[in-house]
């Protein structure tokens, strides 16, 4: 994960090891004044919290490869981040294991709904404090004695080591290793892992916020079972999944993590801010299977929380023989993973909010006199996930289960215990019931993070003229094929979302229609082959489309469609024909609602999005261009249209000029008015999806159907008038929801950006708009490379604040906050695609 703040997991999932730069004491957040010369800032930042409540030491990470530094570059060992001349609270560290840092940390205090704006240095000048240690990873071996049998005897004392193979004669109560495995803590709580056949997860209740573990175990196994003044051992685990382990649910019960061969345990990172440790299960057998599962789990100061990031792979001896890609081999043999936490008497299961949506996190709790501490005490303890990878939640004789989708060879979760008494403990269960929705939100709606880099700054400096348009979506298209495009085809693995790879509107249709177009204006056989490598692959001999549901009627599936025919023109291969063929008898099929609008998803019944529009009607004007003649085609250049005028009729305001991003003709869908049927929110992406649409449709569309063209261009205008109101006037850009650009956590997104630029200048291109929208076009081409593009050192670039998806239904209510909730990511297709686009027509716009 070294490659930009593109991944999903960017600010979850950072795994770290390195040495500590730091600022001053964290605990009361002081900052240290300092100067740094001009010549060695590498970014300037803006974070802002999207919450209405406070976040302390909020965890901010920031890749060397976002930050434009190569891997071995001498000026990530001084970087530091500032504010005012004041040192921040930072961390360089590690996020692959590998030894290596790769990462900065930053954790600054929010209010509610602050904006920071700082900048990260590199100055071996500056004098940087010793940090309050507020976390710690740790595992210690005994030593001077010697084994009998199961047992380590007559040790004479402990030694910290960065790693352990246990011998095979080691078991539970071995007295080998201190506190019986890896220990980690932050200032609040500590948890330590069983490193033996038990693999139990126990919690260490703390009455300091000092870091403890290195005098936990000294003397032996029974001490911290006691009270102490720092605190003592609070849960009894058995043998169940303890303060939120991990195993495979067989059905009836969970399989621990038992049957190993081999246990590696390694301190990843050992920091004032930021700690973590590895555990490698070396031929781990489950399911009549063996796989090797790795573990890593880490904690930042300030927190309760235990990030734990889960990867299955093969052994080696296995990986070799098999030709399938191995996470789709695994995701096959290993079908889930179990997580939760123990199930005592008189305790009660908590669940977090299951009415969101699939990518928001969620919770299973634990709360009750289940404490060691003494009959009376309180103790709760919690598994947090993304409620969409949840399959089941059950439980067995021993857990609170947790059953986990292995959608992508492993999982990412956190556990958290709270103990009542902590200082200033969570003491009642509304107490902990609120804590934890305040967790989830912080995981869920992550902090608003601008960065522009001084690299990135140097390569923009030159004034935007046509060359220099198209010289970017070049740029984009070249990255994006040195980083994935041609991994998409069928059979393959789809590292954007995780999952197996599907024939798809947004990879295998729009993102290859921008290659097509590309190559159209500078041949390049890389995109021009892209088409048939992706999109065609999906495409048997005799023109079956793989991984195509026809019961399903989705409206996305038809789009990529249009690359089919592309490739049937320039390939004349049948199969080609057959599948577009296909594509249109299975929309003359499609349900509608009962003004004719192609309902968006049988599982979306009587529902018109913005979204569908864009999937099926430039596909079906196309189709009817291409292969229709006479009153056919006729018909459906007119079923287009009609579409275009069904989705105006009930989806305009007229006060705003906006579009709602759907309406249920039902009215009633969860988010569906009642009165209506309409959404609640002018969301961006769903306008630019209908903009796009719109010029894309007049393509085929022939003079001779006046008429109708009449009708498209009218709209076109009307569209264009509206929209040019709601961008940002400082920027070019568009705000995420469009006419809320002042409410909290509200963000300019790029991909919606990236949608009004390509709808403005290929407008302008065909005469439908007047050329006094050209400076609106501009504008926005001009905001999407100075506020979206990050460049790297190695001549790729990203492009960033991209909504990664949004719906309704299934969690999705709709709301204001539920477009705030959806993540925010880097070079996703629905993003990257309109961009290369827009560059294009900004070039040919600039060009005239």
């Amino acid at each position: 994960m070294k490659h930009s703040q593109s991944s999903k997991l960017f600010a979850l999932t950072l795994i770290s090891a390195s040495a500590c730069l730091l600022s001053a004491c964290v605990t009361d957040q002081k900052t240290v004044a300092t100067a740094a010369t001009p010549a060695s800032a590498i970014a300037t930042v803006k974070a802002t919290n999207p919450s209405n409540f406070a976040r302390t030491q909020e965890p901010l990470y920031f890749s060397f490869y976002d930050l434009g530094l190569a891997a071995d570059d001498a000026k990530a060992k001084y970087l530091v981040a500032q504010q005012a001349g004041k040192i921040l609270p930072s961390q360089v560290i590690d996020t692959d294991n590998d030894t290596k840092p790769d990462t900065l940390l930053v954790t600054p205090d929010f209010a509610p709904a602050q904006a920071h704006t700082f900048t990260i240095v590199s100055d071996a000048s500056i004098k940087v404090p010793a940090l309050k240690k507020q976390t710690q990873a740790e595992i210690s071996i005994a030593e001077g004695g010697q084994w009998n049998g199961k047992v380590y005897e007559n040790f004479t004392h402990f030694k910290n080591v960065q790693k352990i193979t246990p011998p095979p004669q080691y078991t539970d109560h071995s007295y080998f290793i201190r506190y019986e495995g890896p220990g980690i803590e932050s200032d609040k709580v500590a948890y330590r892992v069983y490193l033996d056949w038990r693999n139990g997860f126990d919690i260490f209740g703390k009455k300091t916020n000092d870091m403890v573990l290195q005098n936990v175990g000294q003397k032996d196994y029974e001490t911290y079972h006691h009270d102490a003044p720092w605190g003592l051992d609070v849960l009894k685990v058995g043998k169940t999944l303890g303060a939120g382990g991990y195993g495979f649910w067989n059905g009836k019960s969970v399989d621990l993590v038992s049957k190993v061969k081999t246990w590696d345990a390694t301190i990843v990172e050992n920091g004032a801010l930021y700690s973590a440790f590895n555990i490698k299960y070396n031929q781990w057998e489950v399911n009549n299977q063996v796989v090797d599962l790795s573990s890593t789990i880490s904690m930042n100061a300030g927190s309760r929380l235990a990030h734990t990031r889960l990867e299955l792979a093969l052994p080696p001896t296995a990986a070799s023989e098999n030709k399938k890609h191995p996470k789709l081999l695994l995701t096959e043999k290993i079908s889930n993973i179990a997580i939760g936490v123990v199930k005592h008497k008189n305790t009660k299961l908590i669940l977090g909010n299951e009415t969101v949506s699939g990518n928001a996190w969620t919770y299973a709790a634990s709360w009750g006199k289940q404490s060691l501490s003494g009959p009376d005490d309180y103790l709760g303890m919690a598994v947090i996930f993304k409620r969409g990878e949840r399959e089941l939640q059950t439980e067995d004789a021993g857990s609170y289960v947790t059953v986990m989708k292995n959608l992508n060879a492993g999982l990412e979760y956190y556990f958290v215990a709270v103990w009542d008494k902590e200082i200033n403990g969570i003491k009642t269960e509304a107490e902990f019931k609120a804590y934890l929705d305040q967790e989830v939100e912080r995981l869920t709606k992550a902090t608003r993070v601008e960065l522009q880099t001084t690299l990135s700054a140097s390569e923009k400096k030159k004034a935007l003229d046509a060359n220099e348009a198209l010289a970017w979506s070049k740029r984009l298209a070249d990255s994006d094929i040195a980083r994935k495009t041609f991994t998409f085809g069928y059979g393959s693995w789809d590292d954007v979302r995780d999952r197996k790879t599907k024939f798809d509107y947004d990879m295998s249709g729009l993102h290859i229609m921008a290659l097509q177009e590309l190559h159209k204006v500078v041949p390049d056989s890389r995109y021009k082959d892209a088409a048939e490598a992706v999109t065609g692959s999906f495409i048997s001999d005799v023109g079956e489309i793989h991984t195509f549901k026809p019961d399903l009627y989705s409206i996305d599936l038809t789009n990529p469609g249009r690359v089919l025919i592309n490739l049937e023109n320039s390939t004349h291969k049948e199969k080609y024909r057959k599948s577009a063929d296909y594509l249109r008898a299975q929309l003359k099929k499609h349900p509608r609602t009962s003004e004719g609008a192609f309902w968006h998803r049988i599982t979306y019944p009587h529902q018109l999005w913005l979204d569908g529009v864009y999937m099926g009607i430039p596909f079906l004007v196309q189709y009817a261009s291409n292969y229709e003649t006479g009153k056919a085609q006729h018909d459906s250049f007119k079923e287009a249209v009609h579409e275009f005028e069904i989705s105006r009729k009930r989806l305009r305001d007229p006060k705003t000029g906006l579009y709602l991003h759907a309406w249920d003709e039902s009215k009633q869908a969860i988010w569906a008015d009642k009165n209506t049927g309409l959404a609640s929110q002018y969301w961006a992406r769903g306008s630019g999806w209908l903009a796009m649409a719109m010029v894309d449709t007049l393509d085929y569309l022939p003079e001779s159907e006046v008429e109708l063209r009449k009708t498209m261009i009218a709209m076109v205008n009307e569209f264009a008038e509206s929209i040019v109101r709601y961008q940002d006037p400082e920027t070019g850009t568009w705000w995420q929801i469009l006419d809320k650009p002042d409410a909290i956590g509200n963000y300019r997104e790029s991909t919606a950006s990236a949608m009004y630029s390509y709808f403005l200048s290929k407008a302008v291109n065909r005469g439908y708009l007047p050329e006094s929208y050209q400076p609106f076009a501009q504008k926005a081409f001009s905001g999407l490379v100075s506020e979206f593009i990050s460049v790297h050192r190695d001549g790729n670039i990203s492009m960033n604040m991209q909504c990664e998806v949004a719906g309704l239904g299934f969690g999705r209510d709709g709301s204001y906050d539920y477009y705030m909730t959806e993540p925010i990511v880097s070079n996703d297709p629905k993003g990257n695609g309109p961009f290369i686009l827009a560059g294009i027509e900004t070039f040919k716009m600039l060009k005239k």
